[in-house]
């Protein structure tokens, strides 16, 4: 339910006495996130645009802080930048959409601010370009080596399998393309399955972290499929 439509439902039953007044604010607060993004790419920067519009806090974050803050100020109040310490201690829901290459040094210098948090990955791992952790991340599947990578972080798997192209309008015509998803922790995909409908898709749980090595361009799930087609080939993976 959107923010606005929940505070006309919960005004109005307040109103006859049934929900007290004083639970309106609360309810519409409990629908936004606060949520850090490490990466502004065409992937981080998207999602950052959208989620602001829809009424979530958000801090964008990379290695280069004055391209964020330009895109931030455009974005609107609800969106600002940091360094990806700040982001990573900001957010409830962390996203990170970087090359795999990044991740040693970033994971170091985060230390535990992860730990407890939904943490979406968005990033995929290409041997050509990110080097032996991506190999090794494809050799033990992807799902699998970000629960390694991130120890004590609920994973969630996301915005891997579909370009970025459309993931800054897709919210215009919603529902119609799915997003596959993988993931062990329930309250964690439910978190991250009311995002992604905010950016337009329709979550799709193709099965638990090691389902992830399938979420990535390459493999049968990647592309743009409708939900009941990425429904049905998940049932042929193994």
């Amino acid at each position: 339910m959107k923010v606005l439509g929940l505070l006309k439902v919960t005004a109005a039953a307040a109103t006859l006495g049934i929900v007290p007044l004083a639970h309106v604010a609360n309810a519409a607060e409990s629908q936004k996130e606060r949520i850090g993004i490490i990466g502004s790419g065409h992937v981080g920067s998207a999602l950052a645009g959208v989620w602001a519009r829809a009424g979530n806090e958000v801090m964008l974050s990379s290695r280069h802080l004055d391209k964020d803050k330009e895109l931030t100020a455009a974005i609107g109040p609800n969106a600002q930048a940091g360094t990806p310490q700040q982001a990573a201690a900001f957010g409830r829901v962390l996203v990170l959409a970087v090359p795999y290459s990044a991740f040693p040094g970033l994971i170091k210098s985060l230390g535990d601010s992860f730990k407890g948090k939904v943490v979406i990955n968005a990033s995929n791992p290409f041997p050509q370009r990110d080097g032996a952790i991506a190999a090794q991340a494809r050799e033990q599947g992807a799902g699998l080596f970000d629960a390694q990578l991130l120890p004590g972080a609920r994973v969630v798997r996301a915005f891997n399998a579909v370009g970025a192209a459309r993931m800054a309008s897709a919210h215009e015509d919603p529902g119609k393309i799915g997003m596959p998803i993988a993931g062990d922790d329930k309250a964690a995909l439910e978190i991250a399955s009311k995002l992604i409908r905010e950016i337009g898709y329709e979550p799709v749980l193709v099965g638990g972290q090691d389902k992830g090595k399938y979420l990535m361009p390459g493999t049968p799930l990647s592309g743009e499929h409708s939900p009941d087609e990425i429904r049905k080939i998940a049932a042929t993976l193994t």
